[in-house]
């Protein structure tokens, strides 16, 4: 039985469903009483019977009108939209809401649309204008325009602090800052270094040294700040970024991956020995040590964080989402990283805080030395992902060593190295302690450096002894190389790659590439020597000079005047797709 109620009470209920109350983030109420001319909008006397406006104006703002019970909604469409079209003035995105306490019609950007026929939480409509799908090729072209922006106009050299500032800009969208078209650079870069502030304010009561990344934020400088279409670019492009970080389609992490991947396209050989990982090489990584949702993760070379971020990304989903308590023991407790260079660790800090995470346990350590052992040891790690410096100069097997003989027996440990890095550096030592169990080759084109790698996975604590090694070879990740854009999955290829390889790495059958190596007489994937072959050419010319050495004849000599003589003493006639030259002289048939 439905009992008719009055529009007083359907507003109520109405304010109730939607949780329209004050927040730090928004006004927002229901009642008659207030006018929009009070509500920041000025000289307009209508009065809306609910609403929730940030205090972003990027951000979606909701509008609601009540009806009785008896009245029929679609009656009432214009008075919904004109009250929508005065917030459309202040906000780009508004949803509005016309309601009679048994039907619901929703309205985004005054038109509408087809959603649940229940009035439901205003997070349900806020979400309405989130990105559906994610535009690749987007991602890719905003954060080329970025870097062209910052470099040229902005005139920032360093590539780093092109990624860290837009990376705060990012973390300050996340956050609510007021970053709007028609600001200028005094006032934008100090509401990105207010927000940041306030952002970290309780994270860094756990680890004061996220200040570092406010230090870094306020040291980059630019040689220009008059340029009014390059802030408001700027803005644009980050804002659009900011919603595809946020998008429930596709996890905000891989966005940010293809962020920096990009990013890294534009660095010249890194002074710090910094190789950036791939992002589909971190999914891989994740799945063959099998961590899951309990696992504490620990990368001892973290760089901008992708390791974390996907170990983060993926541990929530499995916990049911970023709702849930245990995501916030995720964020919180089971994820740790440690970097050296301190404007990476700026960048760490970033793209952790740009996920939320930021209370976070990273770390600004040297990674070789006692003090980041003991940091390890007290950690409880129970999985290691890593892609250390691969240089020796920078202490890389020094690094694997150090992570190795402090985290706990037993843990699993990936590390990406170049292939040959243990048979060419001294690695007794680890092996004496640590057992490596399986080589997983990487495609050679996977890092744009030139650097052939592999995928080692170690045992801690477990002696080598003379225990085969299982090896494979991923002989193609199916990416492919677009112009001026690098390498990207244009057909959607790696997916199916990667299942067909987490299969067969867990297994240890299954695919043609597999070795089973003695420790004792290689350390790497041994490539199959090509089968030799000469060709008749080859062949021809190997015994015409051989014939010309014996009969004394100078090669060269005899080339150059041969060469002349076919270019200057005959005539090349064309026949058909065949040329014929014909040598004149004493035989005047030859040719």
């Amino acid at each position: 039985m439905i009992i008719d109620k009055t529009e007083d009470e359907v507003r109520e209920q109405a304010g109730k469903i939607l949780e329209l109350m004050n927040s730090e983030i928004a006004n927002a109420g229901v009642g008659q009483i207030t006018s929009f001319n009070q509500l920041g909008f000025t000289g307009v006397k209508d009065r809306p019977d609910g609403w929730y406006l940030p205090k972003n104006i990027d951000d979606v703002a909701i509008i609601l009108e009540t009806k009785n019970s008896k009245q029929v909604l679609n009656n009432y469409l214009d008075e919904i939209i004109k009250n929508c079209n005065i917030v459309l003035t202040k906000y780009k995105k508004v949803i509005g809401i016309l309601y009679n306490g048994i039907d619901v019609i929703v309205l985004k950007n005054n038109e509408i649309i087809k959603s649940v026929n229940t009035l439901q939480n205003k997070d349900y409509y806020l979400s309405l204008f989130k990105v559906d799908k994610i535009d690749k090729q987007k991602i890719y072209s905003l954060t080329k325009k970025i870097n062209d922006c910052l470099h040229t106009e902005f005139g920032i050299k360093n590539l780093y602090h092109r990624m860290i500032f837009t990376a705060c800009a990012l973390v300050a969208k996340r956050y609510g800052a007021s970053l709007f078209k028609g600001m200028n650079y005094q006032t934008f870069h100090t509401s990105i270094h207010s927000t940041l502030a306030k952002s970290l304010e309780e994270s860094r009561r756990q680890n004061q040294k996220l200040d570092i990344l406010l230090e870094v934020y306020s040291e980059i400088r630019m040689n220009s700040t008059e340029n009014q279409d390059a802030i408001d670019n700027f803005i644009d492009w980050v804002s659009e970024i900011s919603e595809c970080v946020n998008s429930d389609y596709w996890n905000g992490e891989d966005v940010m991956g293809i962020f920096f991947n990009e990013f890294n396209r534009y660095k010249k050989k890194s002074e710090n020995g910094q190789v950036f990982t791939p992002e589909h090489i971190t999914s891989l990584m994740y799945r063959i040590i099998d961590i899951h949702q309990d696992d504490k993760v620990l990368d001892a070379a973290c760089g901008s964080g992708g390791f974390l971020v996907k170990a983060m990304s993926k541990m929530i989903k499995e916990s049911g989402g970023i709702q849930t308590e245990k995501a916030k023991k995720i964020n919180s407790q089971q994820l740790f990283g440690i970097e050296f260079d301190r404007e990476i660790f700026a960048l760490a800090c970033a793209n952790m805080l740009i996920h939320k995470d930021g209370k976070t346990n990273l770390e600004q350590l040297d990674s070789r030395n006692l003090k980041a052992g003991e940091w390890i040891r007290n950690k409880g790690i129970t999985k290691v992902l890593m892609n250390p410096p691969f240089e020796r100069k920078y202490g890389c097997l020094k690094i694997v060593e150090n992570v190795l003989d402090n985290v706990p027996v037993h843990t699993k440990c990936a590390f990406i190295l170049p292939d040959k890095k243990l048979e060419k550096d001294n690695s007794a030592s680890i092996l004496k302690h640590h057992q490596l169990q399986k080589i997983i080759k990487l495609p050679e084109k996977v890092f744009s450096e030139g650097v052939t790698a592999s995928i080692f996975i170690f045992e801690a604590g477990i002696p080598q002894n003379e225990k085969e090694i299982f090896a494979c070879y991923i002989k193609d990740d199916g990416l492919e190389t677009v112009k001026n854009q690098g390498r990207h999955d244009i057909k959607d290829r790696w997916q199916e790659i990667e299942n067909k390889f987490v299969d067969v790495i867990h297994k240890q059958s299954g695919d043609d590439t597999i070795q089973w190596i003695k420790p004792t007489e290689h350390l790497s994937y041994q490539m199959p020597e090509k089968e030799f072959e000469i060709s008749e050419e080859d062949f021809t010319k190997t015994m015409m000079d051989y014939i010309m050495y014996k009969e004394g004849i100078d090669v060269k000599e005899f080339s150059n005047s041969l060469t002349y003589k076919v270019m200057y003493s005959s005539s090349v006639a064309r026949d058909g797709k065949d040329y014929v030259i014909t040598l004149r002289g004493d035989n005047k048939d030859g040719n």
